[in-house]
């Protein structure tokens, strides 16, 4: 099976909309991907660079299969280069995988970070004659070889292997990690990997699954080297009796059995015994149990990690509880989120986070580290994003001036492309629910990680709604439909989108734009200003003297998004395009649902429980309860 297969990785910066290339940018990329791997330098088969300064730097980096001489090393990466600017020659990120390595580059740090997208798997046309017994010896085969392969050190993690099907057939298993990853985050990448076989590849006696950050393969022939490998599909002739050492074969491989069904058996008995020391109850997915086990840190690794909670560390606190940063052994810096020991709604969102964002990997999602859970502590680990929250910058007239147009527009598009992925792209279909400035979190580059994901909602692929008794989410950001009925679909995120993108615009709060004299909420105020042709009132002081025609088309956008009806808000594909091409003509947008400031909200013979969810930075957590009042995410609504 012969691989050679480019994959771009999507990015909105590539534009439709008078996108012109970067000669600095290509002159560096050409140069990194010219001195990357050389002759002269100690040869691993693995190869990291970057070239140039910021913002036209580039990161590089080159793999080999484990088995590969250095020689042959080099001669697949040249072709892979060759490739990527013959077939990539404008591209910001690209990535090509030839059979035995891979090539990528890309304008971001790519260095020591997981990532499991964009993904190619490709699978053997023939069927294992006996699936289920096949099937059980690859997977125990690829389990023993992730397991070897995470163990290995910054120059190797690489490991392969052989395993006998009882029909005397051997299958080759090889699996291999980009050395610059920990020991977890290779263990995780391959764990995913090796878990999408039966999904995409099923019963096939060969498949080979690319990821950016690891690789599995897996055949009945021999496809890799290694002297130390015997292939038991052809024994040296024996000099003996045939039926003789066929006897023994069956003794050997029929005693395997039973001491492998005796091992899964008394296993089985343990963790039933153990009971309610998981995370999950007994009768859920043993692969969710397994993956979920997988990310567990140990409590005593955290407290030292965070100094012992102690409150120099502590970066903010929500409904939730509080949020702490924290360094590990291996100088990784982290966030640490404390569930409130007082919280009455934490322990399913702490389940339902750690399932869901481990199962999801995109640069516009927040990266889920890991968990801890001894005794009464529940604990989110995190990657560690730097910049706060959009609301700490965005809601602030000193620090919003830190937000020109140019990234308040990147910020708009990294969010919808993190939340197309969670509605169409990802193994999930993934319903946010509270969508909001503060749960947009802004890296190094003040580029957006969608985070809080204890109240995202898990739907089937082609369901189009769900109702719910239980309603969650942050007024001002929820649908009509789903505050007033139950009902939440993909939509609602997308309401919830349009209005950030207004609020992004404009530079205030949804609850209470403030306009000469007069304070109203911001879909009010948008849509007459956009009736009445005054559509610059809407946009900030701070933006006046940047590109008009890109800011209001944004505008136009977010009021498509915040429909009052749901069948006329676009999906997040639609979303996408619109805000990557220019030559797409708008639809006229309809009447937005208007909702009034939460304060002012009454019902009768309702109550709202009420708490803040969103974790606040340390300044923002000091304020008082009324200056948070239209920023409080309801958790259940309950008849008295």
């Amino acid at each position: 099976m012969v691989i050679s297969e480019a994959k771009f990785l999507p990015s909105f910066d590539k534009g439709i909309c008078n996108y012109t290339a970067n000669r600095v940018y290509l002159s560096n990329r050409d140069t990194l991907l010219s001195n990357l791997y050389s002759d002269e330098k100690i040869d691993y088969g693995f190869y990291n660079l970057s070239y140039g300064n910021n913002p036209d730097k580039v990161y590089g980096i080159g793999l080999c299969r484990g088995d590969v001489k250095p020689h042959e090393c080099r001669s697949c990466l040249n072709d892979c280069r060759d490739n990527l600017t013959q077939q990539c020659p404008y591209e910001k990120e690209a990535i090509w995988w030839g059979e035995k390595c891979m090539l990528r580059y890309s304008n971001r740090l790519i260095f020591g970070i997981m990532e499991t997208y964009p993904a190619e798997d490709m699978g053997n046309v023939n069927n294992a004659s006996d699936a289920t017994e096949f099937n059980r010896v690859l997977g125990d085969l690829l389990r023993n070889l992730r397991f070897k392969a995470a163990s290995g050190d910054s120059r190797s993690k690489y490991a392969a292997d052989t395993a006998v099907v009882t029909n005397f057939e051997t299958i080759y298993g090889l699996v291999q990690c980009t050395p610059d990853l920990s020991t977890q985050d290779c263990a995780n990448c391959l764990d995913w990997t090796i878990k999408d076989i039966p999904r995409l590849v099923k019963d096939k006696v060969g498949a080979v699954m690319l990821r950016p950050s690891c690789t599995v393969r897996y055949e009945i022939y021999a496809f890799f080297t290694n002297a130390t490998i015997n292939d038991p599909a052809l024994p040296p002739q024996p000099q003996g009796n045939d039926n003789s050492l066929r006897t023994i074969i069956i003794v050997i491989v029929l005693s395997i059995i039973i001491v492998v069904a005796l091992i899964i058996f008394f296993s089985i008995c343990f963790r039933r015994r153990k009971g309610g020391k998981h995370l999950l109850n007994d009768d859920e997915d043993n692969d969710e149990i397994e993956l979920a086990e997988s990310l567990q840190f140990n409590l005593n690794t955290i407290e030292v990690a965070t100094n012992n909670f102690s409150n120099s560390n502590k970066l903010g606190e929500g409904g939730f509880g509080a949020v702490y940063k924290g360094r590990l052994s291996n100088e990784q810096v982290i966030a640490v989120k404390r569930l409130s020991s007082s919280s009455g709604q934490g322990g399913m969102e702490f389940k339902n986070e750690v399932l869901l964002l481990a199962k999801l990997q995109h640069r516009n999602l927040v990266r889920l580290l890991g968990f801890s859970l001894e005794g009464k502590e529940k604990l989110l680990v995190y990657e560690f994003v730097p910049n706060k929250s959009l609301d700490y910058f965005l809601f602030d007239q000193t620090k919003k001036t830190q937000l020109d147009w140019d990234r308040r527009y990147k910020i708009i598009r990294g969010i919808a492309r993190g939340l197309l992925y969670l509605h169409e792209d990802s193994r999930l279909r993934i319903i946010h629910r509270d969508l909001k400035a503060s749960n947009i979190l802004l890296d190094e580059e003040m580029l957006p990680k969608i985070s809080d994901f204890g109240m995202a909602k898990l739907i089937i692929a082609d369901q189009t709604q769900e109702n719910t008794s239980r309603v969650v989410g942050t007024y001002g950001y929820m649908a009509p439909e789903y505050i007033m009925h139950g009902k939440f679909s993909v939509k609602s995120d997308v309401f919830s989108f349009g209005v950030l993108v207004l609020e992004i615009v404009s530079g205030q709060k949804n609850h209470s734009i403030h306009h000469e004299e007069n304070v109203e909420d911001l879909l009010t105020f948008a849509w007459k200003n956009w009736q009445n042709g005054t559509i610059t009132n809407i946009i900030d002081i701070a933006l006046l003297k940047s590109s008009q025609n890109e800011i209001i088309r944004c505008i136009h956008i977010g009021l498509l998004c915040v429909q009052e009806n749901l069948a006329n808000r676009p999906i997040m594909a639609n979303v996408a395009l619109m805000l990557n091409s220019c030559s797409i003509t708008l639809p006229v947008p309809t009447k937005p649902a208007f909702f009034m400031d939460s304060a002012t909200i009454s019902l009768p013979n309702m109550s709202w429980e009420v708490n803040s969810w969103a974790t606040k930075s340390s300044q923002s957590a000091n304020k008082s309860t009324h200056d948070l009042v239209g920023e409080t995410s309801i958790t259940e609504l309950n008849p008295r």
